[in-house]
């Protein structure tokens, strides 16, 4: 299994894609957070913003190679159905815990939840690419 992650997904063209790294996904997961990171602290938006730009010139920069990579992947039913499935649990979670009485309102809460939230968009963005690059892989085998 550790032999294949290591062999990368190929191109029609024979070129290795190399996936997006998985600290690029962090700027995915602050900004899952970002609700619950505004609601403890509010002044924590000028940072999201700077974070915001940060990641849109390292995606047009750095790692510019990879956009056709992350365009293959949002074809894909696997990512759209991760990024409704974060959105869906972060309505469903804050309207199940107030309808029991629960309801997130404190900083200590809101901070749990967007460090829940973060490392859930991470781990199912990097499983979504993961699962991706091999369908790609077994596709361009099949096809070969």
């Amino acid at each position: 299994m550790a032999a294949e992650a290591a062999r990368p997904a190929k191109t029609a063209d024979g070129k290795p894609i190399k996936p997006l790294p998985v600290w690029f996904f962090a700027f995915e997961g602050l900004m899952s957070s970002a609700y619950d990171l505004l609601r403890a602290y509010p002044q924590a938006m000028y940072p999201l913003i700077a974070m915001a730009v940060v990641n849109i010139v390292i995606s047009l920069t750095v790692l510019r190679s990879r956009v056709r990579l992350a365009k293959r992947l949002w074809r894909g039913k696997g990512t759209r159905k991760v990024a409704i499935a974060l959105v869906l649990l972060r309505l469903g979670a804050h309207v199940v815990l107030g309808a029991v009485g629960l309801a997130v309102a404190g900083t200590f809460g809101h901070l749990l939840f967007a460090v829940l939230m973060s490392a859930t968009t991470v781990t199912l963005l990097w499983y979504a690419q993961r699962t991706a690059l091999r369908a790609i892989e077994r596709d361009d085998a099949a096809a070969a």
